[in-house]
């Protein structure tokens, strides 16, 4: 076979591209394209193998196999060395296939008497759509020009499957971007919700891949690598030294800018036939490639820059910004990569769910989520590439699980599902206004969580009796600078206002492990969630907290307050917080302010030493609230960030039971009010065996309220406390098995 060149490759591409022009059916574009590629390179065979489903690879169209196994032969990912290029996504090259590991011969193709084999990937930004093959009669090794033509080919092909090219009357594979999709991520906030995708960053979509002119293409190259660049180093500018982490992710974007191997690749790529953006994305996903592979977690990230890198190249390339024009559609589902807190505040409650392809269960999007209580599923794989704005979404927050353009029986199931939680949500309306009073006489408080403004109405309508936490973090997290008092004191104010009456427990700053907020410097820390972080924060950094306790004083108007500390470890921690807060009492009645009618101070037990803390800790606090997220991952040493864990353990471990007793036998014996704050609280089975072991007041997500309620008025809390002590008695493990049995009885 002669060495192809440069012009070679352009008249493939040229090629490619006026087929591209024409219009006709699918299936014989397919074809025509196989005849193009065979034709040029001068080789016996060439194939394109798409995939139909994720796990399987379908013969769609081939020039020099037989007609009759297009549409018929089928291999799974990994199956032979076609599914062998699939999986490992790279090329497989060989002069002799038959001897090759994983080889698969299939009969009805007849491509026994084909010897060399060229398969490479064909994918867009490491997304696998199939596989491109060449073959020949005589056993010879493909050079590298041909593997990298080839390669060039096979991204062109790609992008023709992402814009549909290939959709037809007669062919089988249905486009990217058309199938029904099912992806599983995490569950970071409950519910469902039945919506419209809206990209937080629209996909660049790429129409032109081939150029006329290789010197203007080139020269389009450089000027936006050029812009990039400047761009960069004004964002460096702004970024000054406030956050050490945005800096240096700004410094790897700028050495990646001024890379000539990575300009380089995009220039041969050019010369070869493509247009600027499609040199960009050829390189893109490349990197995206290659991050499936690297364990190292340093150099996924920095693949993760590169790649970001050439988003904001594309975008100057194409001139297709994050706002392209398009309307938010109707019942908005918010689909991202990632997102911090603010821009998803921005959206509000227009917002049916969200979807993050990355993501954390604690993040500052998850708490920002639950406050606007719609449902949250992150760590959803290849949701940002394989949704597009307005495509039909299906959210199961409970599950974990997302239905893109999802078929008609699976939105009747989905809508079923929904309908029937409506009605029990009209069920637990009846229950708004009656107290969570068990059969037995026992009453328990039922509060609401908030974090934001949008919270408060639904103080009223949930049946709350309170707001058993107030996340203060959100007004901090969601700017690029600290707020001022005077705006602390108006947002604090409001939410009283907003309470009428009712009370608020303000938990005082909680930031640190997964809470950073972007002007403060974060601490370099091997293990952040056990580190600086909270209260701990706030005894170091006084200025702060003084700040804010002056801000709640101030916006109390002579109301009643109550403040919190957050993960107090120490008896010691809590006394210096609280003299800090007296102290500040002191002054703002020296300056004549109006001090809160009653103010009461209190912790939050989330780690177990605080359990054992001598008994004048237990009557100097005023009230404790047990965080149950955080108190639980200590308690069982189990990362609630890391999913390997965080499930393994369950509230109703008796272990952890027998613990709580503890916390509950303490506060029972100094007269200290004790609550539940967490997950927990709001799942009904847990809430009726933390009110068993005696915790009276539970504070829960809003639409919780409904069903805790529920639960606790059909229930016997002293028959719930034997239960426990039996299951204790004879040394079962967990409480759950028996609970559960005890609820399967009880009367709707």
């Amino acid at each position: 076979m002669p060495q192809r060149t440069e012009t070679d490759s352009r008249k493939l591409l040229r090629r490619l591209r006026d087929e591209m022009s024409v219009s006709q059916p699918g299936q014989e574009r397919l074809d025509r394209i196989t005849t193009i590629i065979s034709d040029s390179m001068g080789v016996d065979v060439c194939s394109i193998y798409l995939l139909r489903d994720p796990e399987t690879l379908e013969l769609c169209a081939t020039e020099g196999l037989r007609p009759e196994s297009v549409h018929v032969t089928r291999l799974r990912l990994g199956e032979g060395l076609v599914g062998k290029v699939a999986r490992l996504a790279r090329p497989l090259n060989t002069a002799n296939a038959p001897a090759e590991p994983g080889f698969r011969y299939m009969p009805e193709t007849g491509e026994e008497v084909f010897t060399s084999f060229l398969g490479v990937p064909i994918q867009r930004l490491g997304e696998r759509l199939g596989v491109l093959v060449v073959q020949a009669k005589e056993p010879r090794l493909y050079s590298d020009d041909e593997i990298y033509g080839l390669e060039v080919v096979a991204m062109v092909i790609a992008e023709m499957t992402e814009l549909g090219v290939f959709v037809g009357e007669g062919t089988s594979f249905a486009a990217t971007h058309k199938n029904p999709l099912l992806l599983r991520g995490v569950t970071a906030q409950e519910g469902e919700a039945e919506g419209h995708v809206w990209l937080h960053e629209p996909r660049v979509v790429i129409t032109r891949l081939v150029n006329d002119d290789s010197r203007a293409e080139l020269k389009r190259l450089e000027d936006a690598v050029a812009q990039l660049k400047v761009s960069i180093d004004q964002l460096l500018v702004t970024a000054g030294s406030r956050d050490k982490e945005h800096q240096e992710v700004l410094q790897t974007y700028r050495m990646f800018a001024h890379s000539r191997g990575w300009m380089k690749r995009m220039e041969e790529d050019i010369r070869l036939g493509l247009s600027a953006e499609a040199a960009v994305e050829k390189e893109q996903s490349t990197a995206r490639a290659r991050l499936e592979t690297v364990p190292d977690a340093y150099l996924r990230d920095r693949l993760h820059d590169l790649d970001d890198l050439s988003n904001r190249l594309l975008r100057i390339l194409t001139g297709q910004g994050n706002h392209t024009g398009a309307e938010m559609p109707d019942r908005p589902i918010l689909v991202a990569r990632n997102i911090g807190p603010g821009e998803l505040l921005e959206y509000g409650r227009r917002l049916r769910g969200v979807v993050l392809e990355e993501g954390a269960v604690g993040s500052h999007a998850t708490i920002v989520a639950r406050a606007l209580a719609i449902p949250l599923v992150i760590n959803v794989p290849r949701i940002t590439t394989e949704a597009l704005t307005g495509d039909h979404i299906l959210v199961d927050g409970t599950e974990g699980q997302v239905h893109l353009r999802p078929d008609d029986s699976v939105t009747t199931a989905f809508r079923d599902k929904m309908a029937m939680q409506a009605k029990a949500q009209e069920r637990y309306a009846v229950l708004r206004d009656k107290p969570a009073q068990a059969r037995c006489g026992t009453r328990i408080r039922l509060k609401m969580n908030a974090g934001l403004m949008a919270d408060l109405p639904s103080l009223p309508t949930s049946g709350a009796e309170a707001v058993g936490l107030f996340r203060t973090e959100l007004q901090f997290l969601a700017r690029e600078n600290m707020p001022k008092r005077s705006e602390l004191v108006a947002n604090y104010a409001r939410v009283l206002d907003a309470a009428k009456g009712k009370d608020v427990h303000f938990r005082t700053l909680d930031i640190g492990s997964d809470k950073v907020m972007p002007y403060m410097k974060r601490p370099d820390e091997p293990n952040p969630a056990m580190g600086w972080r909270a209260l701990r924060v706030g005894l170091d950094k006084k200025g702060v907290l003084r700040m804010q306790v002056q801000a709640l004083i101030r916006a109390a108007q002579g109301r009643p307050l109550s403040v919190m500390f957050p993960l107090v470890a120490t008896a010691s921690e809590f006394t210096r917080a609280r003299d800090i807060l007296m102290r500040e009492v002191e002054r703002e009645d020296r300056l004549g302010h109006k001090l809160p009618e009653v103010l009461r101070v209190g912790a939050m037990l989330e780690t177990p030493s605080l359990a054992y803390a001598p008994d004048a800790f237990f009557k100097e606090v005023d009230f404790i609230s047990i965080g149950g997220n955080d108190l639980k991952q200590f308690f069982f040493a189990a990362d609630r960030e890391n999913e390997l864990v965080r499930r393994r353990y369950d509230t109703l471990n008796v272990s952890f039971l027998t613990f709580l007793q503890v916390v509950v036998d303490r506060c029972h014996a100094s007269e200290t009010a004790l609550s539940f704050c967490g997950e927990d609280a709001g799942r009904p089975t847990d809430a009726l065996a933390l009110a068993g072991i005696g915790i009276s007041a539970l504070s829960m997500r809003p639409a919780s309220i409904g069903p805790v309620k529920s639960l606790i008025r059909r229930s016997n809390l002293n028959e719930v406390s034997e239960l426990i002590a039996r299951v204790q008695a004879r040394g079962l493990e967990n409480a759950r098995p028996a609970l559960l049995d005890y609820i399967a009885t009880l009367v709707e």
